[in-house]
């Protein structure tokens, strides 16, 4: 039976961050990778020479490698090698809008697949045994992407967490989505705001819509205030275009995902739409009987950030699945 991963706990939080989570956030390799349009793309790896096992863990929009530090320690201290990067427009990596590099912006959304094709080569994992994806939100759809149409890709198995396979708008909404983005952005420059969205705010806890977890959540606003440089707005209307275009490819191409995938779905998420995880989930059944879908009650859209009680759960979920036989 396999030792129990060693989470950090809300109790002891700072404790663990400030202690062994910061010492091994330390030792990491970093660089910057060029990338299509002379970006260049901040990386990192934490790796030690006894695991045999890897995870490229793709994060969400607005956020960064750094906001990870304490699930890379707990996976690194489970035997596996961290790989992780920041897209391109966000984190440490170049900004794409020159006088509005605050705005969350992509000029294609096959920009993000294709960065994540060039970075797993860079990362050059060919001596592990085994190679997982593990991907948050709008990683959820770059990894699903990514999947989808790479088929010599390298990966055993993925795990997504709250993916973005639709945004979360009123129902009746939903049908005019897509024309609706399309008419904004071809009215409006492409640097312009999305209807409500604003430059960045550290916003309180009270009301967030990411976590429970008061501790996590303080520590995360706390480190974009630190760095700033991490600090993204709003999406623009450029960018919810070229994502409602990434998630309807998504789903409509579920038959090239060919490995064991797991979905975690956050109950109480007001980010991204749960519906639209159902239907592309009811739709990769039909050719992936190696699918599961695990719904966690109670978490909001932040399932790795979320109180113990679910992040636990969710963790113990995701390096069962990992370290299932192949």
């Amino acid at each position: 039976m396999q030792p129990p991963i060693p989470y950090t706990q809300e109790y002891n939080f700072l404790q663990m961050m400030q202690g062994p989570v910061h010492q091994l956030w330390q030792q990491r390799e970093e660089g910057f990778l060029p990338a299509t349009g002379g970006k260049k793309l901040y990386w990192i790896r934490l790796t030690a020479p006894s695991n045999t096992k890897a995870i490229v863990v793709v994060n969400g929009r607005m956020e960064s490698v750094w906001k990870y530090q304490e699930l890379f320690y707990e996976l690194f201290s489970h035997g596996f090698d961290i790989y992780s990067f920041d897209h391109r427009g966000q984190g440490m990596s170049d900004r794409l809008l020159t006088h509005y590099p605050e705005r969350g912006f992509v000029e294609d959304f096959n920009h993000y697949v294709e960065d994540m094709k060039l970075l797993v080569q860079h990362f050059s994992m060919n001596a592990y045994q085994q190679k997982f994806l593990l991907a948050h939100s709008m990683g959820g759809t770059i990894a699903t992407r990514y999947i989808q149409t790479t088929p010599d890709h390298p990966f055993n198995r993925i795990a997504l967490c709250a993916p973005m396979f639709g945004i979360n708008i009123p129902a009746h909404l939903k049908p005019f989505s897509r024309p609706y983005s399309w008419l904004l952005k071809s009215i409006h420059p492409v640097e312009t705001y999305a209807p409500g969205q604003t430059d960045y705010q550290s916003k309180g806890f009270a009301n967030n819509l990411l976590t429970h977890s008061q501790s996590r959540y303080r520590w995360f606003r706390d480190l974009y205030t630190m760095l700033p440089e991490l600090q993204l707005g709003g999406s623009t209307i450029h960018w919810v275009w070229q994502s409602l275009n990434a998630i309807r490819s998504c789903i409509r191409q579920t038959r090239n995902i060919h490995i064991p995938i797991q979905i975690l779905q956050a109950g109480e998420d007001e980010i991204v739409d749960n519906q639209a995880q159902y239907r592309f989930y009811r739709r990769l059944k039909r050719t992936n009987s190696h699918s599961v879908f695990t719904r966690l009650e109670g978490s909001r859209h932040e399932i790795l950030c979320e109180q113990d009680l679910i992040r636990n759960q969710a963790l113990r979920i995701i390096t069962a699945f990992f370290t299932q036989e192949p």
